[in-house]
């Protein structure tokens, strides 16, 4: 191939290679997430990537002249197909297909990949990885999503943030949907209501942002504009002043109408359950909260952190929530013969291990191999006589796969793969019965090589590994 036409390597926007420490990482909050869950009571289910485009619909685009416009989608023959954007929406499909065999109280936890066409950037991806939990079945709704509460809370805390990082902020949709109902603004502006006053907590929205969705149009600093609900005078300060009020007295004596006090009653409710638990002083109330996805239709929950994130450059930034979800009762109903309500949480792993790296604090432990050099290839079998012996006391190793380099080459590898400890085995350990290590790790001017006896080898290096 001519220089000219030699490939260069890359990959589109959103999305990321992940290696080394930070693989390590994500790994090990997956494996922590998906204790808790289990720990919880929820059974593993796993759905395709793929989806038939008309079975999941789609929840997340702003632009009504085109619904896909957020996800990616592909013809299949007379068919067609879209890539997951969330596991709620293949949930729904699953149980509508399976609900026959299905307990009748259904938890399940599914952990896998996500695809959105949007805009990228501090730990927003195109592809991400979703720990979601759900319950779906006729349930106490208050019992249920108290126990997502209690699980978002004990989930976040293993995976090694600190109580006074991170608050979980509840809501009910009813409030909010029965003061645009008393409005009476129309059903097809009722959505971006939502998904404006969704907004105010967003970098650069705040009330002057929401308020501006609520009217003609928002014109962002960039000077790009987003078309707005295109609301009265009086129906956009209705909102912003239901947006000020903080606590659930103030809200009960501002709000008559009888949707949002059946949502304030579901919200207290919630409320008493999670005082049983251990975890009420990591839960508040926050009304603004009411999720963007159209699918809810009750409790809404997000969870974000209350301690400062930097990126890789120093600047703070906020990532937005690590955890959230809520109530849809009409997502499985869109099924012929079915009629399940729902609820579910879906901490975004991605977004979580972002947060984890810039904190640095927790340990991840990677438990890099002992390597085996290779001093004399006529000792080769000898050599994968340690080798075995390492691998059968479950001690991770590697022996060297170049025979014709040298210890100081083979050494260099080591210390780059960071090996933890070279086992080194030449003419005199071979007539001596006896084996060098070497202290990879050790400090610096210490004495970091030993020999011992070859029946102690793996005493001696569980002691430095």
């Amino acid at each position: 191939m001519n220089k000219e036409n030699k490939l260069i390597p890359g990959l589109p926007s959103g999305f990321e290679d992940r290696w080394d420490k930070k693989l390590s990482l994500k790994i090990k909050l997956i494996r922590t997430i998906e204790n808790n869950f289990v720990k919880y009571g929820f059974d593993p289910l796993e759905t395709p990537s793929f989806e038939i485009s008309e079975n999941i619909g789609s929840f997340l685009a702003d632009d009504d002249s085109n619904p896909m416009s957020d996800v990616f989608s592909f013809k299949d023959g007379e068919k067609n197909i879209t890539l997951r954007y969330d596991l709620s929406s293949p949930l729904a499909r699953f149980v509508a297909q399976n609900n026959q065999q299905l307990p009748s109280i259904y938890k399940r936890y599914a952990i896998q990949n996500v695809f959105r066409n949007e805009k990228t950037g501090n730990a927003r991806y195109r592809e991400f990885t979703q720990a979601d939990c759900d319950i779906v079945g006729n349930v106490n709704p208050a019992q249920a999503n108290a126990e997502l509460c209690n699980l978002i809370a004990s989930t976040i805390l293993a995976c090694g943030l600190k109580k006074d990082q991170f608050v979980i902020n509840i809501s009910n949709r009813k409030i909010v949907k029965g003061l645009i109902e008393e409005l009476k603004i129309s059903s097809e502006k009722q959505i971006k209501v939502m998904r404006a006053i969704d907004k105010l907590d967003k970098p650069g929205f705040g009330l002057k942002g929401v308020e501006d969705l609520l009217k003609k149009e928002r014109i962002d600093i960039s000077g790009a504009i987003t078309k707005g609900a295109d609301l009265s005078e009086g129906e956009s300060s209705a909102i912003i002043n239901f947006l000020k009020i903080k606590n659930l007295k103030e809200l009960k004596n501002n709000l008559k109408n009888p949707l949002s006090l059946e949502g304030i009653k579901e919200l207290e409710d919630l409320l008493e359950v999670v005082s049983y638990g251990d975890y009420s002083d990591q839960i508040k109330t926050n009304f603004t909260i009411v999720r963007g996805l159209a699918y809810y239709d009750g409790f809404c929950v997000e969870t974000n952190l209350s301690t400062t994130i930097t990126n890789n450059k120093g600047k703070e930034i906020d990532i937005g929530s690590i955890c959230s979800g809520g109530q849809y009762n009409k997502l499985i109903s869109r099924f012929k013969g079915v009629d399940i309500p729902g609820t579910g949480v879906s901490i975004g792993v991605d977004r979580l291990l972002f947060v984890m790296m810039q904190l640095n604090q927790i340990k991840v432990d990677e438990k890099k191999p002992v390597i085996v050099c290779v001093m004399d290839e006529k000792y080769l079998k000898n050599y994968y006589e340690i080798l075995k012996i390492l691998r059968e006391n479950n001690i991770n190793s590697e022996i060297f796969l170049d025979s014709k380099k040298n210890l100081g080459k083979q050494l260099t590898y080591a210390n780059k793969r960071e090996c933890p400890v070279a086992v080194i085995f030449g003419e005199n350990e071979f007539k001596e019965n006896t084996i060098t290590l070497k202290n990879l790790l050790g400090i610096k001017g210490d004495d970091n090589q030993k020999t011992v006896k070859k029946e102690n080898l793996v005493n001696e290096i569980k002691k430095l590994i």
